[in-house]
């Protein structure tokens, strides 16, 4: 585990003060965490020397780890410590949105991106040690003309990829002139806003700049521990000169957003109030699911026996447990953070899933819809998920077994679909296994009933897996679902992350505004390579439907079939004749 050390300075010719880390961590979190120090340690260094009065504060020191501290590893591994002012900035908002009366805090400011010559793309990029070299060596932009400041994380690929697409597309000749590095530098806005973490947050912030006209070029989002969010955007779409316009514009559009919120939807229950129970059985009456007399689902909560915790998070948690002898799953609502928004993902849930009778996908048995107790009863998966066993297991599929996996989940899904539900948030993580290794789709949380104009709008699902046309939060069917299939595709035959070397939303951004999609290996199955090719178009009309691709995914599995039959015959009937040869 890291630990800080003693808060005494260790007598440096800058007074910077140094921590230390417990010689118990893994080697790789004490290197992040070596690395973590040495951006503090260069971050107090700059604020001193250029004599920062804040920096001179008696506790500042203090003051700044904890900052840190407060924000992941990667942060401190991500921000540019050449522009340590803007650690001040962030440090500033967090504080500010401290003060429900300030959130959300948000700063505006005009930057300038200069091209990088490294050549790295955003799907390869890895770096051991990123933003410390600055500190031993002249800075990478110092050297430039900038009127602006670069991005506070001027080290992410994407964004210097975009500025060196601009400079490649500037005449030989302007390359050679005394400006060209002022010229070919691309001036965007950098938006900066914290406010308390919350879900759908991110969402929300995506769906904002997009509505006012800015497109994302670049972004970060950080949660802190004690729950609050510091996200920030590099964007175009906005006059460079009206900064504080852009700034005004957010503002209004964010408290339209949380008016909006109010009036649709009652007080959320906070974890110190106790929740109000007539109040939330009345929303949850407004959010009535309709019962035609002969599914009875209500399940009676004496009936269900808890077993051992399976997995939890900040809004639910899931349990194994009995339910009239039989092993089921049970998906618990926490009753402290039961809001109107959750009672409707949960009633949506349920209307779906009610319904819903297919050997690939999991099995509803019932649920308890009185408040608080709020709980939905599946079928047991002893598998577990496709995720756990990829990602956590370290297993893999043998090519056969994989196209026995993909044609389960392009049956489930196919069945979803001809009932016009779009699952939104198709990934391994959402894909279980029982006990004979048959998988099936799971997770309604965020599934949809198809709209009559056979359209949705609302953004959601997961950034890695997500579909362009979702997260530009345009009009989508269900083929942004055959997106996702793409990638869980990829995800089975590579048993990696998705982009695994950028944040989520890094890679949201690379895959609307750069076609980026992940690496094929090569000896791929031609037809296996070109399925995923057609399945991750960026044109959702040339992606194929699930009953193409359960067609296409058969062939695929007779031949291997087949070729795997040929070679046992082949090798078989050669490892008789050498038997028969030594009798």
């Amino acid at each position: 585990m890291l630990t800080e050390g003693n808060n005494s300075s260790c007598g440096s010719g800058s007074g910077v003060q140094h921590h230390t880390t417990s010689s118990s961590s893994s080697p790789a979190q004490s290197r992040l965490q070596r690395q973590k120090l040495e951006v503090y340690n260069e971050i107090l260094r700059r604020l001193k020397d250029s004599g920062n009065e804040e920096a001179m504060q008696p506790g500042f020191h203090d003051q700044l780890w904890a900052h840190f501290n407060r924000l992941p590893t990667w942060y401190a591994l991500d921000v540019n410590v050449e522009r340590a002012a803007d650690v001040l900035m962030h440090k500033r908002l967090l504080h500010l949105a401290h003060d429900p009366a300030n959130r959300p805090s948000i700063e505006v400011r005009l930057v300038q991106v200069h091209p990088t010559s490294n050549g790295n793309s955003a799907d390869t990029f890895e770096s051991d040690d990123p933003g410390i070299e600055s500190g031993q060596s002249s800075s990478k932009y110092s050297s430039r003309q900038s009127i602006h400041p670069p991005p506070a994380f001027g080290s992410s690929p994407n964004l210097e990829a975009l500025a060196l697409e601009a400079n490649n597309s500037e005449d030989i000749e302007e390359e050679q002139s005394a400006h060209a590095n002022v010229q070919y530098s691309r001036h965007m806005h950098e938006i900066t806003i914290s406010t308390d973490d919350k879900p759908k947050l991110l969402s929300q912030l995506t769906a904002l700049l997009s509505e006012i006209g800015l497109n994302i070029q670049e972004a970060h989002a950080f949660s802190t521990t004690d729950g609050f969010s510091l996200d920030v955007f590099v964007v175009e779409g906005w006059p460079h000169e009206e900064t504080e316009k852009l700034k005004a514009a957010l503002e209004r559009g964010v408290l339209k957003k949380i008016e909006r919120q109010v009036k649709s939807s009652p007080q959320s229950v906070s974890s110190v109030d106790k929740p109000d129970q007539a109040k939330m059985k009345s929303e949850l009456d407004y959010l009535t699911i309709p019962t035609d007399g002969t599914d009875v689902w209500e399940i009676d909560p004496k009936h269900l026996k808890y077993g051992t915790q399976i997995a939890s998070g900040s809004y639910g948690e899931l349990f194994k447990g009995v339910y009239c002898s039989q092993e089921v799953a049970i998906k618990v609502l926490k009753a402290d953070h039961v809001n109107s928004e959750l009672q409707r993902e949960f009633a949506q849930e349920v209307y779906i899933m009610r319904k819903v009778r297919h050997k690939n996908v999991v099995q509803f048995i019932g649920a308890c819809t009185k408040p608080p107790g709020l709980c939905i009863v599946t079928e047991f998966m002893s598998g577990g998920s496709v995720y756990d066993y990829l990602h956590k297991q370290k297993g893999f599929f043998k090519f056969p077994t994989l196209l026995k996996v993909a044609i389960d989940v392009s049956k489930g899904m196919n069945y979803l679909h001809q009932h016009n539900i779009i699952h939104r948030d198709l990934k391994a993580a959402n894909l279980l296994m029982d006990e004979n290794c048959t998988v099936k789709v799971a997770d309604f949380g965020v599934a949809r009933v198809k709209a009559q104009s056979g359209v949705m709008t609302a953004e959601t699902g997961t950034y890695r897996w997500m579909a362009p046309e979702v997260i530009e939060h345009k009009p989508y069917d269900h083929k942004a679902d055959v997106f996702s299939f793409g990638i869980v595709l990829w995800e089975l035959l590579t048993g990696k992350l998705p982009y695994e070397y950028l944040t989520p939303l890094q890679a949201a951004i690379g895959v609307v505004q750069k076609g980026l999609r992940p690496t094929i290996p090569k000896n791929t199955h031609p037809k296996y390579v070109e399925l995923l090719e057609r399945s991750w178009q960026q044109d959702p009309t040339l992606r194929p439907d699930f009953s193409e691709i359960i067609e296409i995914l058969q062939q695929l599995a007779k031949e291997v079939g087949d070729g795997e039959e040929r070679h046992k015959d082949k090798y078989g009937g050669l490892l008789s004749v050498l038997r028969r040869g030594h009798h």
